[in-house]
């Protein structure tokens, strides 16, 4: 599908919607603070225990009196404004795009692959609950749009800092150094409830080479200062193949760092998102003046934006099952030039989940040209799954949609010169790999297409895992409510077991969790997947780094994840 700004055909049509949409706004607001207003969240009624207790009741009382008499007064123009709206929800595109100019050149695409035919693809997923602030609240969360800028400032401020790698050779040296609290400049970030941490200023970041690695050698028994011959400057993409070799030859890079080596797969729980994000999904960005102010902050680091993913209203048979309120929540932020998009939305969704469009978007982006001249791509896809308990048929369903879109994707827009170097499937999949109850879904067949870093196989993760799930009435209790202490917590199995929600049992069946010898983990339910099978025979795909990212503390109710590949393509068989 062509990317074009608009969602719409023509000035024409987008005016009228826009016209039809100002009608609604007013009656739906009212509404939206009507229901607000009696729902309050555990860190706000924390807050209010030092009030006057008859406070609370006069604010409800009089509030929704009000808001209810203004949401009557506004209904028949909201109505008037419906009859604008909905039958052009026929003709409206399934996203929004914008396109941004990066200010530095080099951060729009992996600077040096056509070179050295080597880099390193980042990319992050994250479920953010903005909802309209009443539906936010049932998820103990408030205040959408302050939340949506603290988070895109949150994630502005991880991914431009410098990719920080610190080796110490000191035998005095335990625990890692956090690049948060050590070496960066710090001032006071925006917070929001009881989240109270410091970050890097993203001006200050500018400053410097975006796309650095410090590496930090002191000597066993002296202190030097810090300089520029103590900090070397080198570019990540380019010389991924040295930062391998430095790591190698010094074992204690990995655990410096944060990263610790495990199997197969470094990892790392980072109060921080992963410098350098080249993709970016969200999910559950359903409000739309929350995804306008995520866009106009993400929009200083990503050049290529998808936004108001998703169908309204009543669609076509076959491609939705009812009368949709909001968009698919989907979300997407790319350094790299989005050439294709497809979105597809689920036929088969029920209760509550059919108010929302869900489904896949695939995308499809250019990195550049290798040696021998051909484009270098890249697939992309992201969904959210069907999420009530106990349905995981529905969810098999739409797993087999899925793969099935994917594939039809990417056969229609393969193109005969192009070497094809990632194919990552990630979103919220609302089922885990350790409840009995999802039995099902850990099963499916996607799992043998794409590959599952976390995962040890059906119903069992790998021991350094964590759950991405957080229990929702205690997300402001002090243990979790910053970056660093919820860090700690997830590092630490007795605390887990009081913060992340537990497995789902299996009804009639008693949940024995976990097995003898296992740690407890909980529910991850926020995946990134990625496949080799599908990208081109000369391409060689390692793990560099599986990140669960703490930064959003107390601003959502999911914990973020991150993955790094390494790609390295041999040119000698370029052509073949």
């Amino acid at each position: 599908m062509a990317l074009q700004a608009s969602a719409f055909p023509n000035g024409f049509v987008a005016g009228i919607h826009a016209v039809g949409w100002a009608f609604i706004v007013p009656c739906f607001w009212f509404l939206d603070r009507l229901i607000a207003v009696c729902k309050s969240t555990t860190l706000e009624q924390s807050q209010r225990l030092e009030q006057e207790c008859y406070l609370r009741p006069l604010e409800v009382f009089f509030g929704s009196i009000t808001f209810f008499i203004l949401f009557l007064a506004t209904a028949p123009l909201a109505f008037l404004g419906f009859l604008l709206w909905a039958p052009l929800q026929a003709c409206r595109r399934p996203f929004s795009y914008h396109r941004e100019i990066p200010s530095l050149p080099e951060k729009a695409t992996n600077k040096g692959f056509e070179l050295t035919g080597k880099a390193s693809f980042v990319f992050a997923s994250a479920n953010l609950c903005l909802l309209p602030d009443s539906l936010a609240r049932f998820n103990n969360l408030a205040n959408t749009q302050r939340r949506a800028t603290a988070i895109g400032q949150c994630i502005v401020q991880g991914i431009s800092r410098p990719n920080i790698r610190i080796l110490v050779d000191s035998p005095s040296s335990c625990g890692t150094l956090s690049p948060s609290s050590s070496i960066l400049p710090t001032v006071n970030s925006p917070t929001y409830g009881a989240t109270v941490s410091q970050h890097p200023d993203p001006a200050e970041m500018h400053d410097l080479n975006l796309n650095s690695n410090i590496d930090c050698v002191p000597n066993d028994d002296t202190e030097e200062p810090l300089n520029e011959s103590t900090f070397p400057l080198l570019n990540s993409n380019r010389n991924s193949n040295q930062q391998d070799q430095s790591s190698q030859q010094n074992p204690r890079a990995l655990s410096s760092q944060g990263l610790r080596q495990q199997s197969d797969v470094p990892w790392e729980i980072s109060p921080l998102f992963p410098a350098n994000v080249d993709i970016l999904c969200l999910e559950e960005v359903f409000d739309k003046r929350a995804a306008r102010k995520l866009t106009n902050i993400l929009k200083l680091e990503f050049g290529h934006i998808l936004y108001d993913i998703g169908v309204y209203a009543c669609q076509p048979p076959c491609r939705c099952s009812s009368f949709k309120f909001f968009n698919s929540g989907l979300f997407l932020a790319s350094r790299f030039p989005v050439l294709e998009a497809q979105y597809h939305c689920f036929p088969n969704s029920r209760g509550e989940d059919a108010l929302a469009a869900k489904g896949l978007l695939s995308v499809k982006v250019l990195i550049g040209k290798n040696q021998k001249q051909k484009r270098v791509v890249g697939y992309f896809n992201c969904t959210h799954l069907h999420a009530p308990e106990g349905e995981g048929e529905i969810r098999c369903i739409q797993l087999e949609m899925v793969t099935k879109w994917i594939a039809e994707f990417q056969a229609a827009n393969k193109q005969p010169d192009e070497d094809v170097v990632f194919d990552v499937l990630c979103g919220d999949f609302n089922f885990d790999n350790c409840s009995p109850d999802d039995r099902q879904e850990q099963s499916h067949s996607v799992f043998e297409e794409y590959k599952d870093p976390c995962r040890a196989g059906p119903g069992k993760e790998k021991p350094w895992v964590t759950g991405t799930l957080l229990e929702q009435p205690t997300l402001y209790e002090e243990d979790v409510n910053t970056p660093e202490n919820l860090q700690r917590t997830l590092e630490s199995e007795d605390l887990r077991k009081r913060f992340i929600a537990p497995p789902v049992p299996k009804a009639a069946f008693p949940l024995v969790y976990p097995e003898t010898d296992q740690p407890w983990i909980g529910r991850r339910i926020d995946y990134i997947l990625y496949r080799e099978s599908s990208i081109s025979k000369q391409c060689r795909t390692e793990i560099e780094e599986v990140t669960f990212i703490t930064q959003l503390a107390g601003l959502t109710d999911h914990i973020p994840v991150g993955l790094k590949l390494n790609v390295v393509m041999d040119s000698d068989s370029a052509d073949e």
